[in-house]
């Protein structure tokens, strides 16, 4: 296998003032390349981690903790309005994945989280109205994996970073991975998670190969399937970043997907 030329890209970054922190390109599971123009650090992945927090629902769905057809309320009835709306109460983690809650605004911004210190964030959530029927309608919201996650806590009786330590991060040789906290301490799944290139690229890889590493299946092959598949028509977009998201990735055409972040 050859090495892959990044000369003429670095030279394109270099020239277009192009803020572009790493670059690792794969072949047939060795690195063919790396771009690094200053020393690795870890950094904010912003929404990358949601493709972390879907990859956990997945290892969590086939360690029987939950369903992704469970409703909502089966989980988090006590945290939700005393008299939920019936849209509520057909809510699913299905839809949380799919980022098709039917809520009427997004949640849990970067802005919202500094207003609501002190404040129940899963309470929050479920006070929110239920504008559409749950599943019908694309909502880029933080809300959807945000209670995942901290569903993944409450039924393991542990942080989301120690519960993916031995199933993902330890596998993958990413050691202490950095998260942020709800007011109640749980880890944040939806944002702020802070790792190095290298240590990103290692989730690609994983999902290139179909949920194997080392010749151990972390996560099955037919989560990694659906995950990154079309499940909901985004309503945005264009023919180059595609119209349809699938578990926590973006859905791309050409059988590509990827795993997005603020500022990129």
């Amino acid at each position: 296998m050859g090495q892959v030329d990044l000369s003429a890209l670095a030279g394109i970054i270099r020239r277009e003032g192009l803020a572009v922190r790493g670059v690792r390109v794969f072949q047939d599971g060795q690195l063919a390349a790396s771009y690094q123009p200053e020393p690795e650090r870890r950094q904010n992945l912003f929404s990358g981690t949601k493709s972390f927090t879907g990859t956990a629902v997945g290892i969590a769905v086939q360690e029987g903790l939950f369903t992704l057809d469970d409703f909502v309320l089966d989980h988090f009835r006590e945290d939700a309005p005393a008299h939920p709306s019936e849209k509520l109460e057909r809510m699913r983690l299905r839809h949380l994945i799919t980022m098709s809650m039917g809520f009427g605004a997004p949640m849990l911004d970067s802005a919202m989280r500094r207003e609501l210190q002190g404040v129940d964030w899963v309470r929050h959530v479920l006070a929110a109205e239920v504008v559409h029927e749950p599943g019908t309608v694309f909502q880029y919201n933080n809300a959807g994996p945000y209670l995942l996650g901290v569903l993944i806590q409450r039924r393991a009786d542990m942080t989301l970073r120690e519960y993916l330590e031995p199933r993902l991060f330890g596998p993958l040789g990413i050691s202490g991975p950095e998260y942020g906290q709800d007011p109640q301490g749980c880890d944040f799944g939806a944002s702020g998670m802070r790792l190095t290139v290298s240590e990103f690229s290692k989730l690609g890889l994983l999902y290139l190969q179909k949920g194997r590493w080392n010749g151990a299946q972390l996560v099955s092959q037919e989560w990694v399937e659906a995950a990154s598949s079309p499940q909901i028509r985004t309503g945005t977009g264009d023919n180059e970043l595609g119209y349809h998201y699938g578990y926590q990735f973006w859905i791309m055409p050409g059988g590509m997907y990827r795993a997005d972040g603020v500022h990129g």
